[in-house]
């Protein structure tokens, strides 16, 4: 079997259908699992084990945000795109809070739905350009934390101050040059300097202690 294991959950046949033609005319992805609800969600995981869970929110049953608590839970590495019709904050906020890794509208176009699912394995939180906005707007109402020096190179800096842009990981490495394994090992040393688990954390912190350059 190769590339990216996927499964979906969407109670949309025909969305589940056009998602398994999509990834079946890549080579980078396979589509393990399909489901139109997610009342057995830890079994189906249990049973397909994927990379990465594509994750509609309104659903019969158990709806996606709901089963993202699950999956987080139960199966920590997998990674959970939310692909969805809704844009209202506050869904897309307890999508993020209860552990997506990613949020794409349905009307996004297909290269950069594939695109989102190579992002989220990779460690990465692709967002359709409005919900980004959302968030970071939400970010920017924070209350500032204490600032500290976490000693990040000034390279890091401008990985940073680029996400709060909402650049993606391969627009970065166009940015600055750079390759897109680079670009992950910025992140992965970012993780460790900042102490956090995730690009949406990493963010918040980022605007919150404007650990980025100004311009």
């Amino acid at each position: 079997m190769n590339g990216i294991k996927v499964i979906i959950f969407d109670d949309n046949d025909s969305l589940r259908d056009s998602v398994a033609m999509l990834l079946g005319e890549s080579g980078d992805f396979t589509l393990v699992g399909g489901y139109a609800d997610c009342l057995d969600v830890r079994n189906n995981i249990r049973n397909t084990k994927p990379d990465v869970v594509i994750m509609d929110i309104d659903m019969p049953g158990i709806n996606g945000i709901e089963a993202v608590r699950v999956i987080r839970n139960n199966f920590p590495t997998v990674q959970v795109l939310m692909l969805t019709v809704f844009d209202d904050d506050e869904k897309v906020f307890a999508a993020i809070k209860a552990g997506a890794g990613g949020y794409i509208l349905k009307n996004a176009e297909p290269q950069n739905l594939l695109h989102a699912i190579s992002e989220v394995y990779n460690g990465g939180a692709p967002m359709t350009p409005g919900i980004a906005k959302k968030v970071l707007h939400q970010f920017h109402d924070m209350l500032p934390e204490e600032k500290k020096d976490y000693h990040l190179s000034m390279r890091e800096k401008e990985v940073l101050g680029l996400l709060v842009e909402g650049y993606s990981y391969k627009m970065i490495a166009g940015k600055l040059n750079i390759t897109y394994d680079t670009v992950r090992a910025h992140m992965k040393k970012i993780y460790e300097k900042l102490h956090v688990a995730s690009m949406t954390e990493a963010v918040a912190k980022a605007i919150n202690q404007k650990l980025f350059p100004t311009k």
